[in-house]
């Protein structure tokens, strides 16, 4: 199943790394740049409400979503041209991000897989870069890590985007506005937070009822 969302214009802001904070008593401003915490999200942005994950509209950015027959997704990708973006989420604890294990984990299942993967200084902070064989051939796929309150957004580049941080473009836009509803309910450490498409979407991606 493919969402296509169109926005006009960019939007696009820069990233202010400092948390965000109260001064002299003053309402504290939600950072410019995300991926977003519910609680500090911008208002008036069009987004794809699939539970966990909010994904803002972008355009000419496709949303490939891969969900079960309930309406359970099991993957989203974002699309644009020839690169690819794909979005998880997971619970963290509240006292420390989980990035740096993660990222860890990755490099030696990759290198278990026989794929050396180099770590490298992103926008993010560190990421990884590695090449795969896939039964279309070699594939390039650059790991980025965001860790939130009590949650943590991984994505996976493909194409272009994945050796050219520059190609990204419109997919970085989508990173940088995702906001993560992670819920108040306790969760095991690096469970994917649930993802759900929208009721009026499942109902119509419902097989019909024959009589």
């Amino acid at each position: 199943m493919i969402f296509s969302r169109k926005r006009a214009g960019d939007g696009r802001q820069a990233r202010d790394e400092r948390p965000a904070e109260a001064v002299d008593g003053a309402t504290a401003k939600a950072p410019a740049r995300g991926p977003y915490d519910v609680a500090e999200a911008p208002d008036g942005v069009q987004r794809l409400d699939l539970g966990s994950l909010h994904i803002p509209a972008v355009a000419d950015v496709e949303v490939r979503v891969q969900a079960d027959p309930e309406g359970v997704i099991q993957q989203v990708v974002l699309v644009h041209g020839q690169s690819a973006l794909q979005l998880g989420v997971f619970a963290a604890p509240r006292s420390e991000g989980i990035w740096d294990e993660v990222r860890e984990e990755i490099r030696q299942s990759l290198f278990n897989d026989g794929a050396a993967a180099q770590e490298a200084q992103g926008e993010y902070g560190p990421e990884l870069h590695a090449r795969v064989r896939t039964p279309d051939g070699l594939t390039d796929l650059r790991f980025v890590g965001i860790d939130g309150p009590r949650w943590m957004v991984r994505g996976v580049y493909q194409g272009a985007a994945a050796t050219d941080p520059a190609a990204a473009g419109p997919l970085r836009e989508c990173l940088d506005g995702l906001v993560v509803d992670r819920g108040q309910e306790a969760k095991p450490v690096r469970e994917p937070l649930p993802l759900r498409l929208p009721r009026e979407v499942a109902d119509q991606a419902a097989p019909p009822v024959e009589a």
